[in-house]
């Protein structure tokens, strides 16, 4: 979910367009009435929304492989510490999801800013 929230800031970062605030705090919003849902309890919820937020930020700035200038590609060192079952960057089930990613990125990359969010549930891998 991170990871393609991420996708989502980077695109509108690259467009020039800032990302509003609003949706971010709807994002976490979301996120927090689902975990007292679940029933965690306001200091449990506290906790985990604040490691959350570190795991964004850290999905966030090291997403992108900064050596590759010219086309998004994934970092293999930071989906590898967030995937465990992903193994090591040779793995099959690495290539999927970075394939995934990346198709999902130049996907988004091509629609408008107004309909990027509404058409990335269409896209299909």
């Amino acid at each position: 979910m991170f990871i393609h929230f991420s996708i989502f800031m980077i695109i509108l970062k690259k467009k020039g367009v800032k990302f509003d605030q609003k949706q971010y705090d709807y994002y976490f919003l979301n996120i927090e009435n689902n975990l007292r849902e679940l029933g965690f309890g306001d200091v449990s919820v506290n906790k985990k929304m604040k490691d959350l937020n570190k795991i964004l930020y850290d999905i966030l700035l090291k997403l992108e492989n900064k050596k590759k200038n010219d086309i998004f590609d994934l970092d293999q060192k930071l989906v590898l510490k967030y995937f465990n079952e992903l193994n090591n960057d040779k793995s099959d089930n690495y290539r999927l999801f970075s394939s995934y990613f990346l198709k999902f990125y130049n996907f988004c990359f091509v629609k408008s800013l107004k309909n990027m969010v509404r058409e990335s549930i269409n896209f299909k891998y």
